[in-house]
């Protein structure tokens, strides 16, 4: 929603099952927020969706993010994800509502799965026009985005033919060459499981000992197999010493600051989860919450919880948020393609279910 409406598009609600998202996002943008299981509203009230448009509306804009587990390759191929049908029931919503243009944004791997190749069936059989394979192919780092995300944009319109602006087309400003230092070096350093006085968001998870141990000796873009040439093979992980485990490099490692930095995932605060480590040697420590927000591309200021301190739950709390979001920035040139598209209409509405 932030990103749609930092774009000039009017959006009038958005929807999440967790009524916890409320707080920001009213805090953030201009939109009603309803708590709705989107799965039962396809099944049980469909129309609850139309009635969110008003009867003066001129364009009418639906905008989803179905949650991406089922077709995230972190989801390691299983079929029974608690999240899988959603797809089906945003579809299903679309073919009731009509709207004239539907955006969804999704992970890369959703383009293979059954469940989309039946979303875009639904979308035919209705009379859309749905941009081409390759305009769906996103690598947000062309959008200015200082990560590695590689998304599946799919646009759809019963006015006509329709994509998304390239990185050259877009009217939105997007930052040359993004790294994670352009984004954040400014920020203040802050040790491991403290956070800024001025900034409760900027706070990062505490280290254990030996993770301590491990940063402190890690150098940027490193991995754990440096550990074992500077004499300190105790601290490699068990899961480092079996076969299955050693191609995994990324855990219990830094981040480089003068690139763009990995997939920003709901595990971010984790050193142990991912490239996660600070690239400043004198920060021993994960990114704090501010940190990922900001190399998502969301406002230095956005606001997510009231000022206070983070414990182990608002931590997970947060990174889901932020994580899974779709990057504010990435929505903003989705709300520009859409507002290209429908040049010669004059009012716009639009309900959000993005995640």
């Amino acid at each position: 929603t932030h990103g749609l409406e930092r774009a000039g598009v009017n959006v009038v609600a958005g929807a999440d099952i967790d009524p916890r998202c409320e707080v920001p996002y009213k805090a953030n943008n201009d939109a009603g927020f309803y708590e709705r299981d989107l799965a039962k509203v396809a099944q049980e009230e469909p129309k609850w969706v139309g009635s969110l448009y008003s009867d003066s509306t001129d364009v009418r804009v639906l905008a989803g993010g179905p949650p991406c587990q089922p077709y995230s390759n972190l989801n390691n191929g299983k079929d029974d994800h608690e999240h899988s049908g959603l797809i089906t029931a945003f579809a299903e919503i679309v073919e009731e509502v009509r709207p004239d243009i539907v955006a969804m944004e999704n992970v890369y791997g959703v383009r293979n799965d059954e469940e989309y190749e039946r979303l875009l069936e639904i979308f035919t059989d209705a009379g859309y026009y749905v941009n081409d394979s390759q305009n769906r192919r996103v690598a947000c780092l062309d959008y200015g985005i200082p990560q590695q995300r590689k998304r599946w944009i799919t646009l759809a319109s019963l006015e006509g033919p329709i994509e998304l602006d390239s990185p050259s087309q877009t009217d939105v400003e997007l930052e040359p060459n993004p790294t994670v230092e352009k984004f954040i070096d400014d920020l203040p350093n802050i040790e491991a499981g403290c956070q800024d006085e001025d900034d409760p968001l900027h706070a990062a998870r505490d280290l254990n000992d030996t993770n301590l141990q491990r940063i402190e000796i890690s150098e940027p873009g490193g991995d754990w197999t440096d550990w074992k040439e500077k004499g300190r093979e105790d601290l490699v992980a068990d899961c480092h010493k079996e076969d299955s485990g050693k191609s995994y490099k990324a855990p219990y490692s830094r981040i480089q600051g003068d690139r763009p930095g990995p997939t920003i995932t709901t595990q971010f605060y984790n050193y142990g989860s991912g490239r996660f480590g600070h690239y400043d040697t004198d920060q021993n420590r994960a990114l704090s919450i501010r940190e990922g927000a900001i190399l998502q591309t969301f406002p230095d200021d956005y606001r997510f919880l009231p000022g206070e301190e983070i414990d182990d739950v608002g931590f997970q709390r947060l990174g889901r948020w932020i994580g899974n979001a779709v990057p504010p920035k990435l929505a903003e040139v989705i709300g520009a393609s859409i507002l290209r598209h429908i040049n010669g209409f004059r009012q716009m509405t639009v309900v959000d279910f993005t995640e």
